[in-house]
């Protein structure tokens, strides 16, 4: 029994495995430079100024858009209508303060 579990063992201990398995060599990849796409002076291309301009002027748009939508919310609406049907029916809104 003993000598069945060390032959298994000694057989997966093998060195031979291991070059059957990874024995192309080292991985061959570019070094790193410190350079972003290896660009060591940064040149801007023709469309780049129209994409930034572009860009920024439709968040700008949109952020006025945005500030000046008007409320169509339910809950405002359900407040309005609220409102007048109480003032219609003679109820004060206001707190007044008496002490």
């Amino acid at each position: 029994m003993f000598t069945k579990i060390f032959a298994r063992s000694t057989r997966l201990a093998r060195p031979t495995n291991l070059v059957r398995r990874g024995g192309h060599g080292t991985p061959s990849y570019n070094e790193p430079g410190g350079y972003l796409f290896n660009e060591k002076i940064r040149v801007k291309e023709d469309w780049e100024n129209i994409y930034y301009y572009g860009m920024g002027g439709g968040f700008f748009a949109m952020a006025v858009a945005l500030y000046y939508k008007p409320d169509t919310s339910v809950v405002t609406w359900a407040k309005k209508e609220a409102e007048k049907s109480l003032k219609e029916k003679g109820v004060n809104l206001e707190y007044t303060k008496t002490a």
